[in-house]
């Protein structure tokens, strides 16, 4: 079975859905059949690398609220966070464009620690307030999970695997998503947000189902009479 999930490090949801996807997935009898496919998405293409801007601020300003109130949404989320044994930090959260980061994530793929950079990424993000737009800590961060720290600042240096960052995010806007986290298994069923994880326990085990059923055979044939002596070809159909 396969589960592509779209999602952005600076989306709170997403580090939830991650984790309730995780619990789902850890209860299901076949989880070792269950290949997880990380996709790039950018909430805010546009984001500066840089500003002076809190998360409160942005948040603000993107949805037309006061600062306070900003800062209640947030208030509220870190509790879902605590929920599934995550710790937000938002008084510290550096906001930043996560291009990078992106571009930093299909690097760890090739070289088979996509799921550990993922994980780092998120948690330097929301736990550990780091700054996912400097290059010097993102090379930190894959020395972290075993990449080679100067090998990544030249990869960060150009513009390399840009293109796979492109790549999912044009199959995200063939495929109509428009919010993240986004998981869609087999290419057939998709669920949309931060759902409870019987949610994704239900669709897993839905989707083994199917897939594992054995084919059945339908018969269509026109209701013709037989030849009245039995002939074995009669009907079209050859018998032994």
């Amino acid at each position: 079975m396969k589960v592509e999930i779209w999602s952005d490090f600076a989306c709170p949801f997403c580090y939830i859905g991650k984790r309730r996807f995780e619990a789902a997935l850890s209860q299901f009898p076949h989880k070792e059949k269950v290949e997880t496919i990380f996709r790039s998405f950018e909430l805010d293409p546009h984001a500066k690398r840089d500003t002076t801007e809190t998360i409160y601020d942005i948040l603000a300003a993107k949805y037309g609220m006061p600062v306070e109130k900003a800062k209640g949404m947030t208030e509220q989320v870190a509790q879902q966070a605590k929920e599934v044994g995550l710790e937000y930090h938002f008084d510290t959260m550096i906001p930043t464009n996560t291009a990078d980061a992106h571009r930093l994530a299909h690097y760890a793929n090739a070289q088979g620690k996509m799921p550990e950079m993922i994980e780092r990424l998120l948690k330097a993000y929301f736990t550990d307030s780091l700054h996912l737009g400097d290059h010097q800590v993102l090379a930190k961060l894959a020395a972290e999970i075993g990449l080679d720290q100067e090998q990544t600042l030249a990869m960060l240096a150009g513009d390399e695997y840009s293109e796979h960052v492109q790549a999912d995010k044009q199959k995200a806007a063939a495929l109509g998503i428009n919010a993240v986290p986004f998981f869609v298994f087999n290419d057939k069923y998709a669920v949309s947000g931060a759902q409870p994880g019987e949610v994704f326990f239900n669709v897993l085990n839905k989707v083994w189902e199917e897939e594992s059923a054995a084919p059945t055979l339908q018969f269509v044939q026109t209701d013709e009479k037989k030849d009245a002596d039995g002939d074995n070809c009669a009907d079209g159909s050859c018998k032994i």
